[in-house]
């Protein structure tokens, strides 16, 4: 039997390059010598955060956003993310970035909670995740019309767990980050 690594990549053709992505097809060879072709989309990747807070009560609570995605031609509610579409930004630097961008909150302190390979199917891309702590107010500085609009949520982090739960909540970058960081609390 062959291991998966056994898999060579012959050729890699960019048919687009987009604003931040570009599209790709690359041939392959199975271990077995066999051919094949498969669309690739490369992306310089992203970054999620979750603010997690407290409340007076001393009740676990998270920043949420709900913003419109245009794949799915509706809002989806997740943690602020965006794009690494700052050549050699530091994961961390974009973190706060977006954090500031979308939720219009300054982290006193930002921790890695993993890498997470979004859809390793079609795209290269790679999701870092933080969670943001000692989170103060300051002024947004949102970017684009989907931002413009979006709303922020505050809810406790037993009601966002609820909502994965219930599938209302499908962002896998948000729920990996929520689940996560109730596991931590735990």
């Amino acid at each position: 039997m062959t291991s998966v690594g056994d898999f060579k990549r012959l050729t890699e053709t960019k048919i687009h390059q987009g604003y931040v992505w570009h599209l790709s097809t690359a041939e392959f060879e199975s271990p077995e010598g066999e051919v094949f072709s498969r669309d690739i989309v490369r992306s310089p990747g992203a970054v999620g955060v979750l603010p997690l807070m407290f409340s007076p009560r001393g009740e676990a609570e998270v920043v949420l956003v709900r913003q419109f995605r245009p794949p799915y031609g509706r809002a989806v509610i997740e943690i602020p993310a965006g794009m690494r579409d700052i050549e050699g930004e530091d994961t961390g630097d974009v973190a706060r970035r977006e954090l500031i961008e979308e939720a219009g909150l300054s982290a006193g302190s930002i921790e890695y909670l993993t890498e997470i390979y979004p859809s390793p199917g079609m795209t290269d891309s790679i999701t870092t995740l933080y969670l943001a702590t000692d989170c103060t107010a300051v002024p947004h500085d949102r970017q684009g019309p989907e931002e413009a609009h979006l709303e922020v949520l505050r809810i406790t982090l037993a009601e966002a767990i609820g909502m994965v739960e219930r599938a209302e909540i499908c962002d896998a970058k948000s729920v990996v980050a929520l689940l996560l960081a109730d596991r931590r609390l735990r």
